[in-house]
């Protein structure tokens, strides 16, 4: 059979219509890759910036200052039953009473094995002074439902200013950012000996060429001027050889783990040995695979990026949800946890107005897809 040559017509049609099925084919694909949000725990009056999940149960937490109602910790249980923890009189400080053994002003939370860390930053007021034995690192067993043991920030380690913010381990010692006077402090976790480091370095200091922003605003702090937050992410490698940290806008850099327990060094020979690690963007908090593959909120745009080992960036989803991202949490399933306090939105930077669209939720997002 002689070959019959289509007309001209039909042939385009032919084109177009491959070509718009191979374009519905890649937009499929791509809808496939995009990883779905869960809801995990939602409130209309709490605020919650911190999050850890344990053998069944929630540990949420939030700033005082950010008007949120409620324990400073709470414990969700498998039946969504909610409930301070470890206990009421943990949760029941007010100012003029001790703050030895209850909460002030949660920041952070932080599970290492059956233990979970509490970042009590002392001062109840956003940019305020630590109250007497306000600032502290709290340990409670999870097994035991007690508090072991709490370090406490003497006023020459938590300075008047300081706003202590996150907490990571390594070779013995706990490793925290004061993102109010810019440092990082070394804690001990033997003696409870504790030391500033790196004050006011370059590398703590919020800089000011680098604003906040958030739907397309600079965030303001109450006195009206950009938001400027020092020292506050920070994650401690795999290898257990560098600690990585940066102002919240970035960017970040590293120094060894080694450098920061010699106590032979001098302030100017430590500051000496700082390096540029990577220019990660604004993030409300991040967490570090087992891996290497570093997961951050970028700020910005709403969205859950990642820096793998290569030093290369992805993204894991954009989403209008997840409006402020704060510290997220890594369980062993590779579920995200990512509380969205919406930050920008409460009252204290918005001329005393809450604008936060409730409820206030935390979500959860697969690694593995």
């Amino acid at each position: 059979m002689g070959y019959l040559r289509p007309r001209r017509g039909h042939t385009v049609m032919t084109r177009l219509l491959l070509g718009a099925a191979m374009l519905a084919l890649l937009v499929g694909c791509s809808a496939a890759k995009q990883p779905e949000l869960d809801v995990a725990v939602q409130s209309s009056g709490q605020i919650w910036n911190a999050v850890a999940h344990y053998s069944g149960r929630t540990f949420l937490s939030g700033p005082r200052w950010t008007g949120t109602q409620g324990p400073q910790l709470t414990a969700v249980d498998s039946n969504g039953q909610h409930s301070a923890y470890p206990n009421d009189a943990w949760n029941n400080w007010a100012p003029g009473l001790d703050a030895a053994n209850a909460f002030v002003n949660i920041n952070a939370l932080r599970l290492e094995g059956n233990k979970l860390w509490v970042v009590d930053t002392g001062s109840p007021e956003f940019g305020g002074n630590p109250v007497h034995q306000g600032a502290k690192l709290v340990c409670i067993d999870l097994l035991t439902n007690q508090v072991v043991r709490t370090y406490f920030f003497a006023a020459d380690i938590a300075t008047a200013g300081s706003y202590v913010d996150d907490v990571r381990f390594s070779a013995g010692m706990a490793f925290l950012t004061d993102a109010g006077n810019a440092g990082i402090i070394v804690v001990d976790l033997q003696t409870g000996a504790a030391r500033r480091v790196l004050n006011q370095h370059a590398s703590v200091v919020a800089r000011p060429d680098r604003d906040l922003i958030l739907d397309n605003q600079v965030v303001k702090a109450p006195d009206g001027d950009p938001l400027r937050v020092n020292a506050d992410p920070l994650e401690v490698s795999v290898d257990g050889v560098w600690l990585y940290y940066g102002p919240l806008q970035g960017p970040w850099s590293k120094v060894r783990i080694q450098d920061l327990a010699n106590l032979a060094l001098t302030p100017q020979q430590l500051a000496a040995r700082v390096e540029f690690f990577a220019d990660i963007p604004a993030t409300g908090g991040s967490v570090m695979d087992a891996q290497g593959n570093l997961y951050f909120s970028d700020l910005a745009h709403d969205a859950i990026r990642v820096r793998r080992t290569d030093g290369q960036i992805e993204t894991l989803i954009e989403d209008k949800r997840l409006h402020w991202v704060d510290a997220p949490f890594l369980d062993q399933d590779g579920t995200l946890w990512l509380p969205t306090p919406q930050m920008d939105r409460v009252a204290l930077f918005n001329k005393g107005q809450s604008l936060v669209q409730w409820p206030v939720g935390v979500y959860r997002l697969s690694t593995r897809h």
